[in-house]
């Protein structure tokens, strides 16, 4: 190669560090399903930790008992004002409940991140099993159901008992969050770090998410032998 064709050549771009993830704070967080037990946690360390909050439910005034609760400026209202008003919005609402909740509120998360935590699960005389929805996972119904919005997934692993517990100062865990954009990715994993004691850790695109949901069943099991609020750490990260 003569010296005029190696000037020609452009230098490769360095590669951008993976914790390298932009500012958050400004976001206004929508959580619908707010006043359920996750919901209301995820809401509570969030605001807690400076975010602008609004705890959404089909009941406008349940919602915003809810947050008057919890203080720290959450706000509460119906989850079509809820969605309409944020920026980001996780979805913490029951499993049976998903598919509907989305479907109408189709046009208000339209252009949304919409962040879904939720876990399809069963329950018998054994215990919690997951359950495998047609689309593959919650987060892929999510997808299907909301074309105009960004949908991400993330918050499967995280004790409702100690989300809403004001004597615990950090949780020490990881949330595994999944998407197809990295930006949005990297959006959701700023917002896991928010809360003392977290990280956000890329886990892969949405087809991935069934068996992140489905753990949580593992999970239950640890609680349930151990007594414990049992979370997720991934090593060499």
């Amino acid at each position: 190669m003569t010296t005029t064709d190696s000037a020609q050549t452009p230098a490769k771009a360095p590669a951008k560090d993976p914790w390298d993830l932009p500012d958050v704070s400004g976001y206004v967080v929508g959580v619908l399903g707010g006043t359920g037990p996750q919901g209301k946690g995820l809401a509570y360390r969030l605001a807690r930790a400076g975010q602008k909050v609004i705890i959404g439910s089909r009941a406008a005034e349940r919602a915003r008992a809810a947050a008057e609760e919890l203080g720290h400026g959450v706000e509460g209202a119906d989850n079509a004002e809820t969605a309409r008003r944020s920026d980001i919005v996780i979805v913490a609402v029951p499993w049976d409940g998903h598919g509907d909740t989305l479907k109408a509120l189709r046009e208000e998360l339209a252009g949304k991140l919409v962040v879904d935590c939720v876990n399809p699960l069963g329950f018998d005389k054994k215990g919690a099993y997951a359950i495998r929805p047609e689309e593959g996972s919650a987060a892929e119904q999510a997808a299907a159901l909301l074309p105009d919005s960004r949908v991400t997934a993330a918050f499967h692993h995280l004790s409702a008992v100690l989300l809403q517990d004001p004597e615990v100062e950090q949780i020490d865990t990881d949330v595994m969050v999944l998407g197809e954009e990295r930006a949005d990715v990297e959006t959701v994993q700023a917002l896991a770090g928010r809360i003392p004691g977290m990280r956000g850790i890329f886990a892969g695109r949405l087809r991935n998410a069934h068996q992140v949901e489905s753990l949580v069943a593992n999970l239950i099991s640890v609680n349930r032998r151990y007594k414990a609020h049992a979370g997720l750490r991934i090593t060499d990260v």
